[in-house]
């Protein structure tokens, strides 16, 4: 199932700032085999079909962070750890690579940001912890849905939702910024009132930091593996979402909708939906404690 690989740079600049500047991911290819993961794209240049299956592992990425970190051009500038595949999947259990990128954050003092859909994550609390009290640190999970039925369906190798939520709240005794990222919302099946009720309502008593909503995409591969899921597990779907997806997105008029209910359930459970204030925030404190020390 694993395959090791070596890795030529360990971050990856992106071309945009989204807020942070770097990428870095462990793995290629990903275990949780979200039925609409936008990153089934990614193993095209390694010519292998099956991104759920045929997991890549970069077993040099230590050595190789720890070459650009230590660099003089490296700027502490934010990663997001696990942008494609997650960090924290099956694999990591195994291989154990986290620790030791945490490790790294801490000795040169680079924040980061880790979202994640295991609890796996907690084996790792003390590092965290540690990583959160020197610089910037965001702990996000990714939740669509409370019915658990769903979810195992959407999300057959991801944590249950309750155990992540179990998880933020964890966190949430850390200086860690806390964020639920609801994503992707799925027309017809998650966008109903009382699944977003649910999930804000669990976000609220975690403390997150605040809650990220998107709607589905459907480009490339996802939309006909997506498709194909929902066709054979919810038909009744079928013709409405090929209704309402003409492209890539849902249209303007259902997100308005979608985001009017969204945006009052957020405003009732008093809720942020800034996901860079935390992390603007936090810069500005350490800007002004290393001015004091300066001054001093």
């Amino acid at each position: 199932m694993y395959k090791e690989m070596k890795c030529t740079a360990a971050c990856n600049k992106l071309k945009r700032k989204i807020p942070y500047s770097w990428d870095l991911n462990i793995y290629r290819g990903c275990e949780h085999g979200c039925k609409y993961c936008y990153a089934m794209y990614s193993h095209d240049y390694l010519e292998n079909e099956e991104f759920f299956k045929g997991i890549y592992v970069k077993t040099n990425i230590v050595e190789v962070l720890e070459q650009q970190l230590a660099s003089s051009n490296w700027k502490r500038e934010v990663i997001n750890l696990g942008g494609v595949t997650d960090s924290y999947q099956p694999a990591e259990a195994l291989y154990q690579i986290m620790p030791d990128i945490l490790k790294l954050l801490i000795r040169y003092q680079t924040p980061c940001i880790i979202s994640t859909k295991s609890d796996l994550i907690l084996r790792d609390y003390d590092l965290i912890d540690e990583l959160s009290r020197i610089t910037y640190v965001n702990i996000a999970a990714t939740i669509t849905c409370m019915d658990e039925a769903v979810q195992k369906m959407l999300e057959p190798g991801g944590a249950d939702s309750l155990k992540r939520f179990e998880m933020l709240k964890s966190f949430s005794k850390t200086n860690a910024s806390i964020g639920l990222h609801f994503m992707p919302i799925i027309p017809y099946l998650t966008d109903n009132y009382e699944n977003i009720d649910s999930l804000y309502s669990y976000a609220r008593d975690c403390h997150v930091s605040y809650v990220l909503p998107g709607t589905l995409y459907l480009r490339g591969k996802t939309r006909n593996v997506f498709y194909a899921f929902i066709n054979k597990e919810y038909p009744n779907l079928y013709e409405p979402l090929k209704s309402l997806y003409q492209t890539g997105g849902a249209p303007k008029e259902y997100k308005n909708e979608l985001y009017k209910t969204v945006n009052s359930i957020r405003e009732k459970y008093g809720l942020s939906s800034s996901y860079s204030a935390p992390m603007k925030e936090k810069m500005k404190r350490e800007e002004y404690v290393q001015l004091t020390l300066f001054d001093s």
